[in-house]
């Protein structure tokens, strides 16, 4: 239907995001009146969504052509506004995009460099920047969704934190089942996916691999491939920044600083 009205490539894509944005608004809406305040995350992340990726589409075909040290400066860049973007889901942390740049640099590399050395991952940047992309923006999600849920949960278990502090347990034992938490709530929605994976989910690489003429056979295992590495690389990501995270919540004298109200943190001269 918006072809009909709109002949150039530029205005039907204005159209579709326009239609996209006002069912993203509207939900948005929905969620108001159930008290669910997302109004000014979602409203920056449309407007910043689209402008990134229509300056990105600009300049995609210069990098892809370029050397492959261009490709591996990009993927740096990636890592760095990662860890930035999964820093702000544990606000109040102090060290928090340190914790997050480890983490996600941890899970990203940990997989991707192994990969392009065997020869998994071709060494030309229209592999390795767009598979990169996906290890790297997985893993950010998995170590945002990580410290969020620890930080979550030791603020609720705090009297359970300190009361086994009280009777001697180690700041490892009386946090473990924060940390067991965080990292299993990170790995479900990616083993959700390797289950669904050819069932309710047919990726986009696999579909294109396909109309490009491929080996069927070798574009599903393909595929299958890149899942796991996002499988594997969220995993890393998520304990790396669960273990990071978990030594700042206890002053080297064992006190839990990680607090219920405004200040998350309690500064341990205090």
């Amino acid at each position: 239907m918006l072809a009909r009205y709109f002949h150039t490539p530029v205005a039907l894509g204005l159209s579709q995001a326009a239609v996209v944005t006002l069912l993203a608004l509207a939900v948005m809406l929905v969620a108001r009146r159930k008290s669910i305040h997302v109004e000014r995350e979602t409203l920056s992340s449309l407007a910043r969504g689209i402008f990134q990726i229509v300056a990105v589409g600009l300049i995609l075909i210069p990098v892809l052509k370029g050397p492959v040290a261009l490709g591996f400066l990009a993927q740096a860049v990636m890592i760095a506004t990662a860890a930035g973007i999964a820093a702000r889901r544990a606000e109040g942390i102090p060290g928090a995009f340190g914790v997050s740049l480890a983490a996600i640099t941890a899970g990203s590399a940990a997989i991707v460099l192994p990969l392009v050395l065997f020869g998994v991952i071709e060494m030309r940047n229209h592999s390795l920047v767009p598979i990169g992309s996906m290890v790297i923006a997985n893993a950010m999600t998995s170590c945002s969704q990580a410290l969020e849920r620890f930080r979550a949960d030791v603020v609720a278990r705090t009297g359970f934190i300190e009361a086994a502090l009280a009777l001697g347990a180690s700041s490892e034992s009386a946090a473990l089942p924060c940390v067991q938490g965080a990292v299993t709530a990170a790995f479900i929605p990616r083993i959700d996916t390797l289950r669904s994976l050819g069932i309710v989910w047919i990726p986009g690489m696999m579909a294109g691999m396909l109309l490009s003429g491929s080996d069927p056979v070798y574009a599903a295992i393909y595929q299958f491939v890149v899942i796991a590495m996002i499988y594997a690389s969220s995993g890393i990501a998520a304990m790396t920044g669960v273990l990071l995270i978990r030594r700042r919540a206890f002053s080297p004298a064992e006190q839990l600083l990680l607090r219920p109200g405004k200040t998350a943190w309690r500064n341990v001269a205090s």
